[in-house]
């Protein structure tokens, strides 16, 4: 027996136990140094000029026997001659794989992804013992390789009919631990290679087990064996887009991703030069259930050369963008040794890079030439673009401020902040927005009646991170964001001002008193020049608005936060009139008027009162005066 020349015995072990997440990856191991290999004898074969073979001549099969509890596979590929067993099986992370494709001269025409010369020692995951039987191309001499692990491995003549390579894997007994049962099981291996392997070029094959009705009987059956491709072989991303029409693009989705309903937007596209790949991408027509949950996970599939590296790889998609679907093709990433992750490459960015400008383009197409359809993703995913906007500390809010849309007061529909501005009147400088919890709240929210009456459009803001993002944005097109519900909206001519600075003057004893009972409830009492019909409402200075202050208050485990708070009067509401009055005559109840003016403010905004019962029997009160 001849020890395995490695570093030492414990890399075997490594290699068999540590490496690898998933068992089940030792068959889209095999499978895909089956394909390598045919691939060299491909190749081979065309620079040496031999027209006797072509790619239709090549194919894989896997023969699962129960009884004897062994998986074979088996190519007609290159095959090994003794020195090559010893060489590539002998000598743990060699790969005559990766020396292959080093000395080609075209290297581009070559999809060789058994780059590190490991793939094949997975076998013993599910194996304790593995016979190689491999006879080279244009040899007449076979050889036979068999290893029980880290022990070592023999090398002996065999006889093989024909060029090529059997691999016989004796399956391992189940334990309470693990059952390795299920590798026989024609059912897994079946789901196996539609999950890894489905894409390699070449045909595999396996006698699957069938039933029809028993010739002369009505109830009976009759167990068959029928030969079956278990791979597609074509990836559908590597067709040319006018060879696939929308129904099997729709149909792959579905059997992809198992998803009821088809896809709102299909993306097919593919890159050559510094970042090489084919990618194949949906937009679902509704957000999964977990969409907006910690558990949802992003990412696309990852294939290389057609087999399936990674499940979901994360980062190739932004998490603005976290809602798309699909699976991107590349030759040209560096994987790890296991192939089951990715090194962090510059080739990797490249195509992180190239997808996420791809999918913004998509958008403003969908957006400018299927405004419907835009709308409905919006529905879905609007709202995981705004929070794109305010995370990173608005690092992504250029790429994403034109995707954005919000409902306009006086459209009565949603619009872009591009649309908003090209209407704006022309001394007209700031973009206005109010915020609250749905667009009926908004619209009877007092603060709007000032604007409406200058016939100015407004954005209302419904989501919760609106306001965070407008902020973050600090503007649009050089006109800023300004809240309605601010203290300044600078709306008010000179004369307006004027009338303002006297009101303030001429009433300011009553507001100081009012200011006064409210306790430190608000910074300041003030008339109102935005009031037309109500008679009151809140209105906030400084950083902190009043729906940022809900926002932020309804987060667990946050310090609590409070706007500073205006309580603004009208000062041509018969409610006036009758504070004036109390101020004279009956200051102890215009303190409870105060409180129950403040308190119908805070109703109004959509905050909380922090005793109702005290309100409830203020009002009851009152009223039996």
């Amino acid at each position: 027996m001849k020890q395995f020349k490695a570093e030492s015995k414990r890399l075997l072990e490594l290699m068999i136990h540590s490496i690898y997440t998933h068992h089940e990856i030792f068959l889209r191991e095999l499978l895909s140094n089956s394909s390598d290999a045919m691939d060299k004898l491909y190749y081979r074969t065309l620079q040496d000029g031999d027209t006797g073979l072509n790619r239709d001549d090549f194919s894989i099969r896997i023969t699962p026997d129960k009884a004897a509890r062994t998986l074979t596979i088996e190519d007609n590929g290159c095959g090994m001659t003794k020195e090559e067993l010893e060489n590539n099986l002998g000598v743990i992370a060699k790969s005559g794989s990766l020396n292959f494709k080093q000395t080609m001269e075209q290297k581009d025409d070559v999809e060789i992804i058994g780059q590190f010369g490991v793939g094949f020692y997975s076998a013993f995951m599910v194996s304790d013992c593995v016979t190689v039987y491999s006879r080279a191309y244009g040899s007449e001499e076979a050889w036979r390789w068999q290893s029980k692990g880290v022990e070592g491995y023999t090398v002996e003549p065999c006889d093989k009919e024909e060029h090529g390579t059997k691999i016989v894997l004796n399956i391992k007994p189940s334990s309470e631990e693990e059952s390795f049962d299920e590798y026989l099981e024609q059912y897994r291996i079946r789901a196996i290679v539609k999950k890894y392997s489905d894409y390699i070029r070449y045909p595999i094959h396996m006698q699957v087990e069938k039933h029809r009705p028993k010739e002369g009987s009505e109830n009976e059956t009759e167990t068959y064996l029928e030969d079956e491709t278990l791979n597609s072989m074509v990836p559908l991303w590597r067709k040319n887009k006018n060879e696939i029409t929308k129904e099997e693009y729709e149909q792959f989705y579905r059997d992809k991703f198992f998803d009821y309903e088809a896809p709102l937007h299909i993306i097919h596209t593919s890159a050559e030069g510094s970042a090489t790949y084919n990618a194949l991408l949906y937009i679902p027509a509704k957000a999964p259930y977990d969409y907006y949950t910690k558990e949802f996970e992003k990412g696309l599939q990852l294939y290389s050369n057609g087999v399936m590296i990674m499940e979901k790889c994360a980062d190739l998609l932004p998490d603005y963008f976290s809602f798309v679907r699909g699976l991107v093709d590349s030759q040209d990433l560096s994987l790890n040794i296991s192939r089951e992750m990715l090194q962090h490459d510059r080739q990797l960015k490249l195509i992180e890079s190239r997808l996420e400008k791809k999918i913004k383009s998509e958008l403003e197409l969908m957006l400018n030439n299927r405004r419907e359809e835009y709308e409905a993703f919006f529905a879905s995913f609007g709202l995981q673009l705004k929070y794109g906007v305010y995370s990173d500390y608005g690092q992504h809010k250029e790429l994403l401020q034109d995707l954005l849309l919000f409902y306009s007061s006086s459209e009565k529909k949603l619009v872009t902040l591009k649309e908003y501005v090209s209407r704006m009147k022309e001394d007209q400088k700031d973009i206005y927005f109010v915020s609250g919890e749905s667009v009926a709240r908004i619209e009877q929210l007092p603060q709007t009646e000032l604007l409406r009456e200058k016939g100015l459009e407004m954005l209302y803001l419904t989501d919760q991170v609106d306001e965070f993002a407008l902020r973050i944005l600090n503007g649009y097109d050089g006109h800023e964001f300004k809240n309605i519900s601010s203290d300044d909206l600078g709306l008010e001519s000179e004369e307006e001002k004027k009338e303002a600075e006297q009101k303030k003057e001429e009433y300011k004893d009553l507001l100081e008193f009012l200011q006064k009972a409210l306790d430190g409830k608000v910074k300041s009492v003030v008339v109102s020049q935005r009031l037309k019909s109500h008679p009151v409402c809140l209105s906030s200075e400084g950083a902190i608005s009043l729906e940022m202050e809900k926002v932020l208050n309804a987060m667990p485990n946050a310090e609590k936060v409070q706007a500073q708070r205006v309580l603004e009067l009208n000062a041509t509401h018969p409610v006036f009139t009758v504070l004036q009055k109390l101020f004279r005559s009956n200051q102890e109840k215009l303190t409870q008027y105060a409180q129950l003016l403040y308190t119908q403010a805070l109703l109004i905004e959509g905050i909380g009162i922090e005793d109702p019962v005290a309100f409830s029997n203020q009002i009851c009160e009152l009223m039996s005066e």
